[in-house]
């Protein structure tokens, strides 16, 4: 199973062809539009979730609400390209026109992928490289990661998201009975936080950032419950389900480090400390007595809860800029400004958890089959039952 994207921030739409989607799974628009929705919210957020109010059209490879196994396409149209056809339309312009084009950036903005990717493909507007550099581009992995959830879902596996750590303030409740109750709690959360006490504390600090013209970071953590034992390998590098894990936050805008499990902590604690013990009964089979692992050894699932955490950087666009050089006159500038979030660590939680899912999805369908899901689903319930058993 794969996936593609195509478009920029200010362009028509945003398109995403996923291939390898199995037959049989019942998929409406309005499954993906509710995880669209989610990633448009969350404090801090700015001026452009109240132009844009994402929705998909699936445009092939679902027929009345069920997967055929064949390509799925899905379109979400951008509402602000009517402010900028001139300006990022596709057609050929005058030179004339080019002179009436306003909007030519030239100076690269500190934090950026304007600078490096002007060099790398040689182009004089900056707005070539910040349009699909942008993250606006998450919109249609979201989109993606909604169908990856859709499979799990049928599959009996679970998967929520919340907010650690914004601005310095961290969470102290961070506990939950069931994912249930997680996926309630944060979706009532302005920033997805189990702890109403931080999330008050998170939002003074986002408010405290925006009037200072400037931006915070934070920690999202995304939790999987009930995947099989066993899925991924260990037998090469790049068969490491958790080093894909790694590689998947990583590739979203502004993360800077990632984490699984206990992560970073066990580098301070005796191995005694850090592995967990392994346990059998009739009724759950092999299970930990602890998860420092976050559901991980070898680079395959144990079968306890999956933990991920990823660190997001401030946002790099600040409304007291930074200074830059401009790439034609070579002299200091403040950087150019786009509308920007003060903060999109709540967005970014949601962003984490579809390509989570993505990538848990893909395993899944690669150890246990990929053209109908009803074979898929008894795949994994004799696996199970052989593991259990083991």
């Amino acid at each position: 199973m794969r996936y593609l994207t195509a478009g920029e921030s200010h362009g028509p739409q945003l398109t995403t062809i996923l291939e390898g989607v199995p037959a049989g799974l019942e998929l409406t628009a309005e499954q993906i539009n509710y995880e669209l929705a989610r990633r448009q919210k969350g404090y801090g957020r700015g001026r452009r979730m109240q132009i844009e109010k994402d929705q998909v059209l699936i445009t092939s490879g679902v027929r009345h609400g069920v997967t055929l196994g064949a390509p799925i396409a899905l379109v979400v149209e951008n509402n602000d390209f009517k402010h900028w056809r001139k300006i990022m339309g596709a057609d050929p312009i005058s030179p004339e026109e080019q002179e009436d084009v306003k909007r030519k950036i030239t100076r690269p903005r500190p934090g950026h992928a304007d600078l490096n990717g002007a060099i790398k493909y040689g182009h004089r507007d900056m707005r070539n490289v910040l349009e699909r550099s942008s993250a606006r581009e998450t919109t249609v992995r979201v989109a993606a990661g909604a169908v990856a959830k859709t499979i799990l879902a049928e599959l009996g596996i679970k998967v929520g998201g919340h907010v650690l750590e914004i601005g310095g303030v961290k969470a102290q409740k961070t506990q939950y009975n069931t994912m249930d109750e997680l996926q309630k709690v944060t979706e009532e959360s302005p920033v997805r936080c189990l702890d109403p006490e931080a999330a008050e504390k998170m939002m003074q600090a986002i408010d405290d950032a925006k009037k200072a013209g400037d931006s915070i970071g934070g920690i999202v953590e995304v939790i999987v419950e009930g995947m099989p034992i066993g899925v991924g390998s260990y037998v090469q590098y790049d068969r490491k389900l958790e080093a894909k894990l790694g590689a998947a936050i990583m590739s979203i805008n502004a993360f800077k480090g990632v984490e699984i499990g206990i992560g970073f902590e066990s580098a301070h604690l005796p191995g005694s400390q850090v592995h967990d013990e392994i346990q059998w009964d009739e009724v759950n089979g092999y299970t930990r007595r602890t998860n420092n692992a976050g559901g991980f050894e070898g680079g395959m699932t144990t079968g306890m809860p999956i933990v991920v955490r990823g660190v997001m950087k401030p946002i790099p666009t600040l409304y007291k800029p930074l200074e830059s050089v401009d790439i034609d006159t070579k002299e200091p500038f403040k950087a150019s400004i786009e509308r920007s979030d003060s903060c999109a660590v709540p967005a970014a939680s949601v962003v984490a958890e579809a390509v989570v899912a993505w990538e848990l999805a893909q395993a899944i369908l690669e150890q246990f089959g990929h053209d109908r899901m009803d074979a898929i689903k008894e795949n994994i319930q004799r696996h199970n039952e052989y593991a259990k058993d083991f």
